[in-house]
């Protein structure tokens, strides 16, 4: 399965007043690890897009274990884990890089859509990227 592993630090504007990442930045984090998990496979978001697909978020989930804090490095985890006709399901798991601790878990639900959001099968050459990678 596909895996990428991204490096992010924490800033004051990511954290809320308890020193703590607010809650719904780790959704943001989400989504750049998952456009850097497509650039690393060789698919550019643009590319997708200029091709007339589109792949929304249908559904997501974080589950909080501990939150990151200020100036922490950390590790978003992020594997394509099935494809499934036009359902793309990407996993996350967020780590501290000084203890390697267990921050955050999480995934996304996408799905293949046309321009005007309409189902639309995945373009053949991803399709075929994700067997290659998924098998080796």
């Amino acid at each position: 399965m596909p895996s990428f592993s991204y490096l992010k630090k924490i800033f004051y504007k990511d954290i809320d007043q308890m020193g703590l990442v607010y809650y719904s930045r780790y959704f943001e984090f989400f989504e750049e690890a998952r456009t850097e998990l497509l650039n690393n496979m060789g698919i550019k978001v643009t590319t997708i897009e200029d091709l007339g697909y589109f792949l929304p978020v249908i559904s997501a989930t974080c589950d909080y274990k501990e939150g990151a804090k200020l100036e922490d490095i950390i590790i978003v985890k992020t594997v394509l884990q099935r494809m499934i006709g036009i359902k793309l399901k990407i996993v996350y798991e967020i780590y501290r890089k000084s203890d390697s601790h267990l921050l955050v878990s999480g995934h996304t639900m996408h799905v293949f859509t046309d321009k005007k959001g309409a189902p639309k099968r995945p373009p053949k050459f991803f399709i075929e990227k994700f067997k290659l990678i998924s098998h080796d």
